[in-house]
């Protein structure tokens, strides 16, 4: 997924995230952690929260997407595979959290052979 594909005028845009995953913009605001005001109402779809949130979300996505092969099957793995070491959570809800960082962490220490 190429992260500027999924913004209008210079922000992510909740419809282009859910035409590419096959999914609705509600879909998108709950998985992102955010309730439907956040992405129905220009003004809070711009607040610097869900924009981040957005952002985040592509980004963890962008980087599972070349190992299962497609960003569906990526965003299927982000929103429902719970990461050894962090309690059960899955990535979406480590980014829901304000893990983000975390999660981008787990990532490199799989690639680098650290998890398995």
């Amino acid at each position: 997924m190429n992260i500027a594909a999924f913004t209008e005028k210079s922000l992510f845009s909740p419809r282009l995230l859910a035409e590419e995953l096959l999914t609705t913009q509600d879909e998108i605001a709950r998985t992102a952690g955010l309730g439907r005001d956040a992405i129905a109402r220009k003004e809070r779809l711009a607040s610097p929260r869900t924009q981040t949130r957005l952002r985040e979300m592509v980004e963890v996505v962008n980087r599972l997407t070349p190992r299962f092969g497609s960003a569906l099957v990526a965003y299927a793995w982000y929103r429902s595979e719970p990461l050894p070491g962090f309690g059960g959570m899955t990535a979406a809800r480590l980014v829901q959290e304000g893990q983000a960082e975390a999660v981008m962490d787990y990532l490199d220490a799989v690639d680098a052979g650290g998890f398995a």
